[in-house]
């Protein structure tokens, strides 16, 4: 009888693991038709002709500036302030444009073996 039981068991493990797999495979060749039917609906990539193109005048150049710290205006006694009344930016174009260059004799950045400004 124990032998019967045995082979019972096994045969319902055989034919769940079998039902499982039959679930999984539909499971996916559902999920691969619904894949193609809603990339049907989108629309199609774009031709190369159809990309982007760079302007006549060549390539956008980039511009360098100096900046500094924009002040925060004082608000009135009893007004808060907006965003409106800050500006876009925290930064604004520096009246002196000269950019800071290396010295001579100052170390740079740490561990550089530098002596160190005299």
């Amino acid at each position: 009888m124990s032998y019967e039981a045995a082979a019972s068991s096994s045969l319902f493990g055989v034919l769940a693991v079998l039902i499982g797999g039959l679930v999984v495979t539909g499971v996916l060749i559902w999920a691969v038709r619904f894949g193609t039917q809603v990339r049907r609906r989108e629309q199609r990539p774009p031709r190369p002709s159809e990309q982007p193109t760079r302007p006549w005048s060549g390539s956008a150049h980039e511009e360098r500036e100096m900046r500094e710290p924009d002040e925060v205006p004082r608000a009135a006694a009893g007004d808060g302030l907006t965003p409106h009344d800050l500006g876009s930016s925290g930064t604004k174009r520096s009246e002196d444009q000269t950019r800071p260059r290396w010295k001579r004799g100052s170390g740079g950045s740490f561990g550089s073996g530098g002596q160190g400004a005299p």
